[in-house]
C-alpha cells in the first residue's frame, strides 16, 4: 500500500527537514511517496527539498517557473501522485503527522473514501481572522449549495478514485476546500487542536486570505449576482415611487425648492450602488476571463527526473 504525500512549499527552507523527520516517525509498514511541490520560492527551500530528494528514494519534487499559488500546487501534486492513497499535508506541521496511521486505517478498515481534518479550536489564530473565517463559513454554507465544514483542513486522506474525480475538474479559477466538497464521495472528519508553526512565517495575510474567500464565494455560488439584480430592482422601484410622490405633491401643494444637498446625497447613494453592482458582476466577468484564456495552472521548471530547462506547462 503506497501513501503520497502532497506537500506545497513556498519560502519553507527550514520547516522541510523537521516536517520530513516528523513524519517519517509515523511511516509503519506503509510505502510512503513524498512530493514535495516548490511553489517559485526565492529562498532555499528547492536546494533543500533537492537534498533530502537525493538521500531518500521516496522524495520526488515539482519545482514551478514561477509562483503560481497553493491551489495549484495542490493540482500539481495531486497530478503527480501515484500512491493508492492521497494525502494533503503543510510542511509547517500544522498538520498533526500523528493522525495519519488512524486517517489510513479507518479509511482501509470501512467504506469511506476520505478522511478529512478539522480544528476544533482557532486558539493561537489572530481573533479578527477568526471570527471572519467562522463568518466566511456560514455565509458560503447559506448561499451555496456545496456544504463546507467549518475549521476543515486542506489536510485529508483520499482514495485514488476521488483524487482522479478532483482531477477531472481543470477549472483555472480553484477553491480546493469547495472541490473536495463538491466530488462528493463519503467522507468523514478528525478533530483536533490548533497547532503553531514548527519554523518560518505564513505567506496568508488577512487580506488574501479574505481575497481567497471571495474567490470560494464567486466559484461556488451566483448568489452575489441575484443580490446586485435585487439591489437594482428596489432602486428601480424605489425611484418610482419617489418621483409619484413628487409628483402628486407638486400638484397638490405646488412646487417647493429642493436643496442642493440632499440631491448630492441621492446621487452619491444611487451611484455607489450602480458601482457595487457592477463591482460584483466584474468579478464574475473577471473568472470567465481567466478561464477562458486557456493558460496552464502553472509551469514546471524541474523535476527530480527533469532538467530545468526541459519546462513543461499543465
Amino acid at each position: 500500500m503506497k501513501v503520497s504525500i502532497v506537500v506545497p512549499c513556498f519560502n519553507e527552507e527550514a520547516a522541510i527537514p523537521l516536517f520530513f523527520q516528523e513524519v517519517e516517525k509515523y511511516r509503519g509498514t506503509y510505502t510512503f511517496e513524498y512530493l514535495f511541490i516548490d511553489d517559485g520560492s526565492k529562498d532555499q527551500t528547492l536546494p533543500v527539498i533537492k537534498e533530502l530528494a537525493n538521500a531518500y528514494d521516496s522524495v520526488r519534487f515539482v519545482s514551478f517557473s514561477r509562483n503560481f499559488g497553493k491551489e495549484a500546487a495542490l493540482y500539481a501534486g495531486l497530478q503527480a501522485a501515484t500512491g493508492d492513497l492521497v494525502t494533503v499535508m503543510d510542511v509547517d506541521l500544522q498538520d498533526p503527522p500523528e493522525l495519519l496511521p488512524e486517517m489510513i486505517e479507518r479509511i482501509l478498515t470501512s467504506d469511506v473514501d476520505c478522511i478529512g481534518t478539522r480544528r476544533s479550536t482557532r486558539k493561537g489564530e489572530p481573533v479578527i481572522r477568526s471570527f471572519f473565517a467562522k463568518k466566511f463559513y456560514q455565509l458560503i454554507n447559506r448561499i451555496s449549495d456545496t456544504e463546507m465544514v467549518d475549521g476543515a483542513r486542506d489536510f485529508r486522506l483520499m482514495t485514488r478514485q476521488m483524487v482522479n474525480a478532483v482531477l477531472e475538474l481543470t477549472e483555472y479559477n480553484r477553491f480546493s476546500k469547495g472541490l473536495f466538497s463538491w466530488v462528493g464521495f463519503k467522507t468523514e472528519y478528525i478533530s483536533y487542536e490548533n497547532r503553531e508553526r514548527v519554523a518560518g512565517e505564513t505567506s496568508w495575510s488577512f487580506w488574501k486570505l479574505l481575497s481567497y474567500s471571495i474567490d470560494g464565494i464567486i466559484n461556488f455560488s451566483d448568489a452575489p449576482l441575484t443580490l446586485a439584480a435585487l439591489i437594482g430592482a428596489l432602486s428601480c422601484i424605489g425611484s418610482g415611487i419617489a418621483i409619484l410622490f413628487i409628483i402628486v405633491r407638486a400638484l397638490l401643494f405646488g412646487d417647493p425648492t429642493s436643496g442642493w444637498p440632499s440631491m448630492v446625497s441621492i446621487t452619491l447613494f444611487i451611484g455607489g450602488i450602480q458601482l457595487l453592482c457592477l463591482g460584483i458582476i466584474g468579478k464574475y466577468i473577471g473568472k470567465i476571463f481567466h478561464e477562458t484564456k486557456r493558460r496552464p495552472i502553472y509551469i514546471i521548471r524541474e523535476t527530480e527526473k527533469m532538467k530545468p530547462h526541459q519546462i513543461d506547462s499543465h
